[in-house]
């Protein structure tokens, strides 16, 4: 789910800022795309640690204590890369940026779109989808 929502930041922010599909956004696509799964799966990761390790019961209070504690890391990969990507996205017109500045107006649309979906819908997704991680193991057979 967060990698369609990060191609679809990546296309409006390219669409809104009046730039095209070059080599430097493509290689924006694939950076967004990367910590956008990797956001995705540490959640889900926690959620299931949660579950497992520290005995919490699959239900709202699993989900919504594994979003609240994967909220600051999830922010501050997200702010950070964002931090780092302004300037470049400030000095799009500047010669030799010809690359740098349509990389980072994908990667700065991707992080909004995905970041906002990671936090808010991802955990809605696991609860209504996801089962608690005893239903997964399959029963021992005699």
């Amino acid at each position: 789910m967060t990698l369609p929502s990060a191609l679809v930041g990546g296309i409006l922010a390219t669409f809104l800022f009046g730039g095209s599909i070059s080599l430097g956004s493509l290689v924006g696509f694939f950076t967004v795309l990367g910590i956008a799964a990797r956001n995705g799966i540490m959640m889900i990761n926690h959620f299931q640690h949660l579950e497992l390790l520290e005995g919490e019961q699959f239900g709202p209070g699993l989900v919504i204590r594994g979003a609240k504690e994967r909220l600051s890391p999830i922010l501050m990969t997200a702010l950070a890369t964002g931090l780092a990507l302004v300037p470049l996205a400030i000095a799009g017109d500047l010669p030799g940026h010809e690359i740098e500045h349509p990389m980072a107006i994908v990667i700065l649309g991707g992080l909004i779109t995905s970041t906002l979906l990671n936090l808010f819908v991802v955990p809605s997704l696991y609860l209504r989808f996801g089962r608690g991680v005893d239903s997964q193991v399959a029963p021992a057979t005699t």
